[in-house]
């Protein structure tokens, strides 16, 4: 007996028909029994197609599929659509699946899109670090652009999405800037080694003359050579550190050698005693009124301050350790401000200060010892050693400091 639906019908014969729009034709046969059993079982094919256009649907309207995968999987339903052995509304099953065709195109047209503005930013990304690396080509700042260039590289790897002829093209452009910087880097150093190299040359010459005059007893012109010495060392630059601290320790040795000796033999005393006291307990006033709390105006005051009253001659025998004493307490109330300032590095493991300030309270110790004494020449001497070994110290303080 005959069986029919809207979409198809199955013949006495066992043969099952499906309808479209093109017309009727067979999709298989039915020998096992019943016609309705039969006609029922092909259309449960027919569900079982539309279950999968409905997920392809689903799955491309949320986002969750692969545009690409969608049309695929969509025209091979498609395409099988004109064979398919199942009864349905299969000419409504194809208007689905060109539906769904068209909506992956123009979801991989968007996706094309995406990834060709991000392509596009990519390449401005890169040309902005190219830019930059071929300003800094030209840049003097050597530590601060070497430092830049070193973070571009690793910016430059965090970039993706560029095809790999224009990201050559952008990378040969900064590698070319790059080079020419650390090129010109190098020569600059280069040139900074052989200028040192020159100034190890002027300091080889004034140590020697520095050690010939530490044997001289012509006191007077060898003692302002002496000073001029120092002045040349202070503005003929630096050395290479190690050469540095070698010649500054011989130049430093011949100077302390030579005003010891000098010391030995001064035996002026200076004869305005009183009016000399006077003077400088006016220093020492000045010096004890100074605010620590502007360290480097105090420093500087008190230089002048020590400066102007070692200038002054001898003063009275019973006076001499007490305004020492007062001055000294003077000094050391902005000395241990400035150092406590200082870091801890430079100003107390550095060997050169040590030295240095050892040295300057000998002196001040030695001069002391004189004055006590009453020795005009051992109180000349010591006074022109002690300013001696004071303006190393600032000197070295200053370098300790920068």
């Amino acid at each position: 007996m005959e069986q029919s639906t809207e979409w198809g019908r199955i013949d006495g014969e066992g043969t099952v028909y499906v309808r479209t729009g093109s017309g009727e034709r067979s999709v298989g046969s039915w020998q096992a029994g019943d016609p309705a059993a039969g006609l029922a079982h092909f259309c449960r094919r027919y569900d079982d197609l539309a279950t999968e256009v409905g997920l392809l649907e689903k799955r491309l309207a949320s986002g969750a599929a692969d545009p690409a995968s969608t049309r695929t999987n969509a025209t091979l339903l498609q395409e099988g659509l004109p064979t398919a052995a199942a009864v349905g509304d299969l000419d409504g099953l194809g208007t689905r699946l060109a539906a769904v065709i068209t909506a992956a195109d123009g979801k991989l047209a968007e996706v094309r899109e995406r990834r060709a503005q991000a392509k596009a930013a990519a390449i401005a990304a890169k040309e902005i670090l190219v830019a930059e690396a071929e300003q800094l080509r030209d840049s003097s700042q050597w530590k601060a652009s070497g430092d830049r260039l070193r973070v571009i590289v690793e910016e430059w790897r965090l970039i993706k999405g560029i095809d790999r002829r224009t990201d050559e093209q952008l990378w040969k452009r900064f590698a070319a800037a790059r080079d020419a910087f650390t090129k010109r880097r190098g020569t600059h150093f280069a040139e900074k080694d052989q200028q040192r190299d020159g100034v190890r040359v002027v300091k080889e010459r004034l140590v020697a003359e520095a050690e010939e005059l530490a044997a001289s007893k012509d006191w007077g012109p060898a003692a302002a050579r002496m000073r001029d010495l120092l002045t040349e060392w202070k503005a003929s630059g630096r050395a290479r550190r190690e050469a540095e601290d070698e010649l500054w320790t011989r130049f430093r040795a011949a100077q302390d050698g030579f005003f010891t000796a000098r010391s030995a033999v001064f035996s002026e005393r200076d004869a305005e005693q009183v009016g000399n006291q006077k003077l400088k307990e006016a220093l020492i006033a000045e010096a004890e009124a100074l605010d620590p709390t502007d360290l480097d105006k105090a420093n500087a005051a008190l230089r002048e301050l020590q400066e102007r009253y070692d200038a002054v001659g001898h003063v009275p025998r019973d006076s001499m350790r007490g305004l020492d004493a007062r001055m000294q307490s003077a000094e050391r109330r902005i000395r241990d401000a400035v150092e406590d300032r200082w870091d801890a590095s430079a100003a107390v493991e550095n060997p050169v200060l040590i030295q240095l300030r050892e040295a300057a309270r000998k002196a001040e110790s030695q001069l002391t010892k004189a004055r006590a004494a009453g020795d005009s020449a051992r109180v000349a001497d010591a006074e022109e050693a002690l300013a001696a070994r004071r303006q190393w110290l600032a000197e070295a303080e200053k370098s300790a400091r920068t």
